[in-house]
């Protein structure tokens, strides 16, 4: 198995940390995002949407996190918690997924192009209602992710981890790394954190996150990616 990734990308991070957690031996394949190689006509070969994550397991190629995610439960029989095979257990997962992309991660994803990304690719600091309203956002996801999917359970889906805990905890990292801690003052997710921290071999956990948490390191590597061109064209249209 093949698994195309970059780690400064959470959908990324959570098949990786997936995968590994699940003992699946698989090739890392770095697409670097900051240089735009998932704009390459090679890359495009693989994958008409050109973007990572993507597995290619011999010649049978599948895009998206939690799409990938299921597979990986399915092909290599993983223990139940993971992906539960109760109908009620199960739907909570399934809950969790369809919600997050237009929640969790897209308000988290914008905290973090708002406050690290704007600046370098526009060159200029982000105008504050924009930033107002990003970290609005993310608190509301955040209070639902507490309030709704957590309540006062041990993991989203029970008392076990599940690929939806996976999938959730690599978003609320990712503002870290552009200052904002979405952790604080909520004591339940942080205990929440460091139990699925646990169940990912917490040293794995924060070996995945050193990239993204390593704020001056990651502008440097895009100051000195030479081909930028796309990476910014397409950034500056989501920006706007």
């Amino acid at each position: 198995m093949e698994l195309y990734l970059d780690l400064y990308s959470p959908p990324c991070r959570a098949v990786y940390l997936f995968a590994k957690a699940l003992g699946i031996p698989f090739e890392f394949k770095l697409i670097s995002l900051t240089s735009g190689q998932q704009y390459s006509e090679e890359f495009g070969k693989l994958s008409i949407v050109k973007k990572v994550p993507v597995m290619k397991d011999g010649s049978f190629v599948l895009t998206e996190s939690t799409a990938i995610m299921k597979y990986m439960v399915q092909k290599h029989s993983a223990a139940d918690h993971w992906f539960p095979a109760d109908l009620q257990q199960r739907a909570r997962v399934n809950e969790y997924l369809s919600w997050q992309h237009l929640n969790l991660r897209a308000h988290c994803s914008k905290v973090f192009l708002f406050r690290v990304l704007y600046p370098f690719i526009m060159g200029a600091e982000a105008p504050k209602d924009k930033l107002d309203s990003s970290l609005e956002d993310m608190k509301q996801s955040l209070h639902l992710l507490e309030e709704k999917f957590l309540q006062t359970k041990l993991f989203i889906a029970g008392d076990h981890v599940s690929m939806a805990d996976v999938a959730a905890v690599v978003e609320v990292m990712q503002p870290l790394s552009a200052g904002v801690d979405g952790f604080e003052g909520r004591p339940k997710l942080v205990a929440w954190r460091d139990r699925v921290k646990k169940e990912l071999h917490g040293k794995l956990f924060d070996e995945a996150h050193e990239k993204i948490l390593d704020r001056s390191g990651m502008m440097q590597k895009m100051q000195d990616d030479s081909d930028l061109l796309k990476f910014k064209q397409n950034l500056q249209k989501i920006l706007r």
